[in-house]
């Protein structure tokens, strides 16, 4: 799908590698700049017991990788020759600046991931604890952090969005891109386009917190002799179902009729959600998962079971396939979730640094200076 693309990634942690693989996974041609031995997410958890990181691997999918010391005049020269070569520079660092880039190759896009507009540092778990995201999370009185880092997954799917527009636009006219996506401002916009901060300014008030009850509608979990189950209506069919399949019709009409609501309206089955939750609790309560499963299957009703990673991993699922990655052995790794017909088998994460011998190739530098670079650590 993108055959043809060739970016040049310099980056580390979550959001611009994972624009940069997302790009990777649809054919574009990503080569990964790192250090010598590696950014600092090199070795970041969750390791193998040998010390070797699955985060890293997992992130890096389908690029190559090549070492060069920034801090050397020839290892800039480098960069700055293979990210005009590219024509497409993903970073979250200031350096190689633009400026610089876009004086060698006329059309350079160059998309860089921030923190905060002006340049201020920031991550995932900083910038979510001002959005007002922890506060309205769990019971209780304190916050509570998600472990999704949400704000990252968005801000590197936006990155590669930023690509592919820019690509677009030069494809159009000729012209160039530098574009900056802060990560404070994914999760700003974010806020605003789901309508949390429309409800603070218009109804002047912060959402409470709810546990795992849906705002605006009824849905929570219900546990069962063996575990849990998630619940979700979003209709007054969904509900009727619900009470058709709980043999809770009966009774689901005299609560509506007693509390003078009208179930249809999304804002009562909120509003009396502890009320509908305990109609239904006892019969979660005496039965196994999969007995409530077997009466839930055929409604309308959404559900889903908690369950772990591993019990996950336990189910058949077409978009994990299994491939040798070098430094931990047989792993299965998903696929592009993006179908359009064209299987593309997920290809393994580089060996660190691995790559230089074919990428600077590409600059027409030969083996024997590439080991020449090696032995004086410009390139690792």
């Amino acid at each position: 799908m993108l055959s043809g693309l060739r970016v040049l990634e310099v980056s580390s942690f979550v959001a611009a590698p994972l624009g940069g693989m997302t790009l990777a996974q649809l054919g574009a041609d990503v080569v990964r700049v790192d250090p010598l031995g590696g950014a600092t997410d090199t070795r970041r958890w969750p390791v193998t017991e040998e010390g070797a990181s699955i985060y890293w691997a997992s992130l890096n999918k389908g690029k190559r990788s090549i070492m060069v010391d920034q801090r050397t005049p020839e290892g800039r020269d480098l960069v700055l020759r293979l990210a005009a070569q590219a024509g497409v520079v993903l970073a979250n660092t200031p350096r190689p600046a633009y400026e610089d880039l876009a004086a060698l190759r006329p059309g350079l896009i160059h998309v860089l991931v921030q923190g905060y507009p002006d340049g201020r540092p920031a991550v995932d778990y900083t910038v979510n604890a001002e959005t007002g995201f922890p506060l309205v999370t769990g019971l209780g009185g304190e916050p509570v952090n998600h472990v999704l880092p949400a704000w990252d997954v968005a801000c590197g799917l936006y990155a590669a969005v930023a690509v592919l527009a820019a690509d677009h636009h030069r494809m159009r006219t000729g012209k160039g891109r530098s574009v900056k996506i802060a990560l404070s401002d994914v999760a700003l916009a974010t806020a605003g386009n789901l309508g949390f901060l429309g409800e603070a300014e218009l109804n002047r008030v912060d959402r409470p917190r709810i546990g795992n009850h849906l705002f605006g509608g009824f849905a929570r979990d219900f546990a069962v002799a063996d575990g849990r189950l998630m619940v979700v209506t979003l209709s007054r069919r969904h509900l009727d179902d619900l009470a058709a399949a709980t043999g809770a019709t009966e009774r689901l009409a005299e609560l509506e009729r007693l509390l003078g609501a009208d179930f249809a309206d999304d804002g009562d089955r909120y509003r009396h959600r502890e009320g509908l939750a305990a109609l239904f609790e006892p019969w979660f309560a005496a039965r196994t998962a999969d007995e409530a499963a077997g009466a839930l299957g055929h409604t309308s009703v959404l559900w889903s079971r908690y369950g772990t990673f591993r019990e996950l991993l336990a189910r058949d699922h077409d978009l994990l396939v299994p491939i040798d990655q070098p430094g931990l052995g047989r792993v299965r790794a998903p696929r592009t979730p993006v179908r359009d017909g064209v299987p593309r088998e997920p290809r393994p994460a580089p060996v660190l640094g691995g790559d230089a011998e074919t990428v600077l190739g590409r600059l027409g530098i030969s083996p024997d200076e590439v080991a020449d670079l090696r032995a004086r650590r410009v390139v690792g």
